[in-house]
């Protein structure tokens, strides 16, 4: 695919910063890079490229996403865990960006404050891409795109309900990306976990250009019609000293065998950023249903990540 230019060189932190027009570029390139994946065709744009990992949080996909991508397309991914580095600590962020800037290509961050991405991003001098931090998951967001448009064969005016913490990084990230993007939210959660006015208002002026419907409410009676129920987990990590409250809340939420018959469709899947615990979000029934799709999203995860990195980075 040629290569889009306003993309070359641009970090990757929220999907605000981005065009529908460049979303869907991302979305195509990363389909494009996944199909040749799999007749063993590889390129070689990040060769010669040196790509800085660092996690304050510890991941499966993230991490494995961005190191097979990586490697596939002929770069060199550095894993820096908490402990290799002084991000922060000893070391400013804008220190270590800067150092970082000058040894490696490009930076992916994953941890908790959105400001220590948005910091880096501004100090490297290079390209930063955002692994997940408490306000946003927006490489997440790309790969369940991705796998909505390989089911169902298109993304716009799809309609998906997002069930449980309505104020966590997926229900924030999904608000932004499904405005841009025209595809119809239902956030459904207790009132105590609604996203925040400004963010909902935000995407509501996206999706006045799109054509999504947002909304959000307490009423389980939204999932009519739904294309899609997500979940996540009800404490994100950092928050397990509210799992019990979450668990009181949140129990009428749970997406089950009941709640996938009341959309009323057959055809309804059911998707989740793992890890899950099921039980408690999600039944182990609906889990392991024909209707879940949560394995291909994870493999999506390594495909569109692929994608941004290409696009942000690549010769």
């Amino acid at each position: 695919m040629e290569k889009m230019q306003s993309l070359i060189g641009r970090s990757f932190l929220t999907l605000k910063d981005f065009t529908p027009e460049e979303i869907r570029y991302f979305l195509d390139l990363a389909a494009d890079l996944k199909a040749k994946k799999k007749q063993g065709i590889f390129g070689n744009s990040l060769a010669h490229k040196n790509i800085a990992l660092i996690f304050e949080k510890p991941s499966t996909r993230t991490r494995c996403a961005f190191t097979v991508g990586c490697v596939d397309e002929g770069g060199h991914p550095e894993y820096l865990g908490i402990n290799d580095i002084q991000l922060g600590g000893k070391e400013s962020v804008e220190d270590t960006a800067r150092v970082l800037g000058r040894l490696f290509d490009g930076i992916e961050f994953r941890g908790f404050k959105h400001k220590t991405v948005e910091d880096l991003a501004a100090y490297a001098g290079v390209p930063v891409w955002n692994g997940l931090t408490d306000d946003f998951h927006p490489t997440q967001i790309l790969a369940d795109f991705l796998t909505i448009e390989e089911h169902f064969g298109d993304l716009k005016g799809r309609k998906m309900c997002f069930l449980g913490d309505g104020r966590n990084n997926m229900a924030n990230s999904f608000l932004v990306g499904c405005g841009k993007m025209g595809v119809h939210l239902s956030v459904i959660a207790p009132k105590e976990l609604w996203p925040e006015e400004e963010l909902v208002a935000q995407a509501r002026e996206y999706a006045k250009e799109s054509g999504a419907v947002i909304e959000i409410t307490e009423s389980l009676d939204a999932v009519k019609d739904a294309d899609v129920l997500y979940t996540d987990v009800w404490a994100s990590m950092g928050e397990e000293a509210k799992t019990a409250e979450r668990v009181k809340l949140l129990t009428p939420y749970q997406v089950n065998a009941d709640l996938m018959k009341k959309t009323g469709r057959e055809d309804t899947i059911f998707m989740h950023c793992l890890p899950a615990i099921k039980g408690k979000e999600v039944t182990e029934e609906v889990f392991e249903s024909a209707a879940s799709v949560v394995f291909d999203e994870a493999e999506n995860r390594m495909h569109t990540i692929k994608a941004v990195m290409v696009a942000t980075l690549g010769e």
